[in-house]
């Protein structure tokens, strides 16, 4: 394919290749950022052993409905709005795996961050968040 051809067919279908730049800008901005962020990424299965292992505790950052909708059982509940005011009421949890979730695992990016301000060295993002969890057939609570 030569370069007039692409220039052809980019001057046929604008929208389409800005979509495509969007949606390729957006995916390497959030692939960045789960790289710097400072966590590392579980799978359910990993996480069930962490918790069973080194007693790790949950941290669902959602918001409010989709936590009363159904989280992992005795999970901590923080939206990730309030967290850099409330990670003082982590600091008990700082000697055990901390594992942030979310619905898909992509809201956790700043959780790292905030997180290792507040003194946590052993932070976790659930990869693939609460619908992996769901996914692998985990227990969820809705109290």
């Amino acid at each position: 394919m030569d370069f007039a051809r692409i220039i052809e067919f980019t001057g046929n279908h604008t929208v389409l290749v800005l979509a495509f730049l969007g949606t390729l800008g957006a995916l390497v901005f959030t692939e960045i950022s789960r790289r710097f962020s400072g966590l590392k990424s579980v799978g359910p299965v990993e996480a069930t052993q962490l918790s069973n292992r080194e007693n790790a505790v949950f941290l669902d950052i959602r918001d409010e409905g989709e936590f009363k909708g159904g989280h992992i059982p005795e999970a901590i509940h923080i939206p990730l709005k309030q967290l850099p005011e409330r990670a003082t009421e982590l600091d008990k949890f700082k000697n055990v795996p901390l594992i942030a979730y979310c619905r898909s695992g992509t809201r956790t990016g700043g959780v790292g961050g905030i997180l290792k301000k507040h003194g946590f060295e052993n932070v976790y993002n659930l990869s693939g968040g609460i619908t992996a969890w769901q996914n692998a057939s985990l227990p969820i609570s809705t109290k």
